[in-house]
This record gives structure tokens, sequence and C-alpha cells, in this order.
């Protein structure tokens, strides 16, 4: 089975915020490619909200998702809550997830979802989905948790603190790299291209930086980039490959061109190992 992962650096997806604005919708050719992936006209979509704080903000999350891929795509939509991460639930958590096509993990704090799939062997199934070749797909703490590590801003969220800083965390490790979404971000606190620059001093690992609006796709040992407009941040969106190499540093911009690249090549230097 072929191995298929999309990991989206951010963007909105249409939904609604607690001052009742409905959010522009920027990732339709993302979306549609994560259709096309799984080489079905309706595909099973399920949906992970699990770093979200609560239920509610959860069931908000599942019904802005299946907006889109229900009825802008028509697939059957299902979604895995928190609260269904227990023992008793265990063979219907199984069945959902063997009855997907595409298993979407959605955005929000990256550190509190991975301790809870630590805790409930949940990161062992999604593996395991992974190798059977369903879509695997997020968006932000959804992408993060694909790759071997991450910069993640959960402190912020665990703290209520706009000024707290990045950190840094250990994922799945389906893809041996380390994950920066949203890299276009630059605030008074917060700058991720910098912070990735510092988290992969000494490490023998490339760094992969995905913008708002883009998304790297990663078909067994081949990838590309797919685009979306982006000009609501300000920029084309875009990702770029860092890593050391003789103690320099550098930081690349990843091709944009549609066409499939060896996996390798990305995930390598002299230093890195794949």
């Amino acid at each position: 089975m072929k191995k298929k992962i999309v990991a989206i650096g951010g963007g909105e997806c249409g939904r609604i915020t607690k001052s009742g604005n409905k959010m522009p919708y920027e990732t339709k050719e993302i979306d549609a490619e994560i259709i096309r992936l799984t080489e079905k006209k309706k595909p099973n979509f399920l949906f992970i909200g699990h770093a979200q704080s609560n239920e509610q903000n959860e069931r908000n999350y599942f019904e802005a998702m299946s907006a889109i891929y229900e009825n802008i795509f028509g697939c059957e939509c299902k979604t895995i809550l928190k609260s269904d991460l227990s023992s008793r639930n265990s063979e219907i958590i199984k069945k959902s997830l063997c009855w997907a096509d595409i298993i979407y993990v959605g955005g929000g704090d990256t550190k509190g979802m991975l301790k809870l799939w630590s805790e409930t062997g949940f990161d062992k199934l999604l593996q395991d989905a992974w190798l059977s070749g369903k879509v695997m797909c997020g968006l932000s703490a959804g992408a993060n948790c694909w790759f071997n590590s991450c910069c993640s801003d959960s402190l912020k969220l665990e703290l209520n603190d706009n000024t707290a800083p990045m950190i840094d965390l250990y994922g799945l490790d389906l893809l041996n790299a380390y994950f920066t979404p949203h890299c276009d971000y630059v605030s008074e606190y917060s700058n991720r291209l910098e912070h990735m620059k510092n988290a992969l001093v000494n490490r023998d690992i490339v760094g992969i930086g995905i913008s708002n609006c883009c998304a790297i796709e990663i078909v067994d040992n081949k990838y590309r980039l797919i685009c979306c407009d982006a000009s609501n941040y300000g920029i084309e969106a875009y990702g770029v490959k860092a890593y050391y190499k003789n103690n320099e540093y550098f930081c690349e911009h990843i091709d944009k061109s549609d066409k499939y690249k060896p996996l390798g090549e990305l995930l390598n230097n002299s230093n890195a190992t794949l």
C-alpha cells in the first residue's frame, strides 16, 4: 500500500468565530488533492479534533470540516472525540479508522493532543492506519504530529499567554524531519523560522517549514508542494528546507513545481540521516 501524508502549514476552513463572523475558505486546492489521493469519487472522511480545548470546540470544528468534505466533495463524514478514547470504545475506534479513507487532524494544541494519544494508544493506531494506505493529513498541529519533531505554540494556548515562547515537541515520527507550520508568521514574540534555525543546532535532521495556504504532499518516497492563494497573509504560499552543513546554516525555498521529486533529496544533506 502507498503511504500518504499531506501536511498543511495553515489556512482557514470557513469556520465561524466566537463573534459570529465567517472566516474565508483558503485550502480548496489542498482539500481537492487529498480527495484525489484516495482514488475514490466520494471517500470516507474521518476528522480528529483532539487538539481543541473542549468537546464543543471539537464539534464546531467537525461541523466546519464537514461543510467542506460533505457539502463540496460529497464525502461521508465522521469524527472521533477525545471522550471516545476509552477502552470501552476501542473496537468502535478501530472500526472508524478502518472505515476511513481520509484521516484529517485539525489544528490547536499539539502538546496536549500528542500526550492524549500516547496515554490512550491512539498514536499506534494512527501509525497502523498510515501503513495501511489511508491518506493521513492535517493542518498546523494536525501537520506537526506526523513528523519526528516540530515547532509548537502550545504554551501560548496552555498558559493563555501570547508572549509564551515556542517549544519543540516529538511527534509520531512517520517522517524523519523537523516541521514548522505557519512558517511565514512573525510577531513581536514569535519568529517561527528563527526558532527552527535554533532548534536544528547540533541535530542531524532537516527542517521543513510550510507557510499558510501551502502543504507538503508525500507519497511513499516522493513529495511535492500544493499551494493556494495566500494573499490574505500578504505572501505567496511557500515551503522551505533548512539544515546545518559544516556548522553553516542553510534555508532554501522548496521547488513549487507540481512534479513529484525524490523525498530523499529533501530529507538528506551531508550531515542528516534519512
